[in-house]
């Protein structure tokens, strides 16, 4: 068994996608990030950059104690390991998946969520900001689409934890106001990866309702309340 600590965003989607697509028997723990529960020292104790999500595996593959992992990256190679699957053995397409893997962990999901943050979040709407982080993911959409065209099917050729953890961030590209008909082989991709019943059913887990978006909310969510909690350290 494996406990999730989840909450339905893009890196949530990653886990529960991948957990779906392997068959393995997970438990998911709601995490309400808009709530602040990420800073609760039993949070902590398993992500200690307070970032959903995180996972238990209370059935680790050298048999000890039940094993954390946190970071999204990093829980998809562990997974893949463990059952040996959307990760290729062989050296070389081994290395074309983590590098996609990376690329996404460097610069997909952190570009998409600085420009979702300033386009549709910040308080105050910094056109420097906006401007500069559109450009950025506009580029990496560019990019994602040229390495398409060359493998003609996923990311790094088959199906594998590069597409996992690249598709829940183009998920949001109709909020920051991107149309996939500027990426055509991301389009195709997008629509095949998106029509699997285990994506279909990680993109299900979880839909707990989400708790409104207030000044606390903002606090929990943009640093402030992890700010607080360093100058008390």
């Amino acid at each position: 068994m494996i406990d999730l600590h989840y909450a339905p965003t893009p890196n949530g989607w990653k886990i529960s996608i991948m957990l779906e697509e392997l068959g393995l028997p997970y438990k998911v723990i709601p995490i309400n990030i808009r709530g602040g529960e990420q800073f609760k020292p039993e949070f902590l104790a398993i992500s200690p950059n307070n970032r959903i999500p995180a996972i238990v595996d209370w059935l680790p593959a050298d048999a000890g104690r039940p094993f954390p992992v946190f970071e999204t990256g990093a829980i998809l190679i562990y997974l893949a390991e463990k059952t040996g699957r959307f990760l290729p053995a062989d050296l070389r397409g081994r290395s074309v998946v983590m590098q996609w893997l990376m690329w996404q962990m460097a610069g997909l999901g952190p570009m998409l969520g600085q420009h979702g943050h300033f386009a549709l979040y910040a308080a105050e709407k910094i056109p420097y900001a906006i401007e500069r982080y559109r450009d950025e993911a506009a580029r990496l959409y560019r990019v994602l689409d040229t390495q398409l065209g060359k493998t003609g099917a996923y990311v790094a050729g088959d199906y594998s934890i590069a597409d996992i953890a690249c598709f829940p961030w183009t998920m949001t590209h109709k909020a920051q106001g991107f149309t996939l008909d500027d990426y055509p082989n991301v389009k195709r991709w997008y629509a095949d990866v998106r029509a699997r019943p285990q994506v279909q059913a990680g993109l299900a887990i979880g839909k707990f309702v989400k708790e409104p978006f207030d000044e606390e909310a903002r606090k929990n969510m943009f640093g402030a309340r992890a700010k607080e909690m360093a100058i008390k350290q």
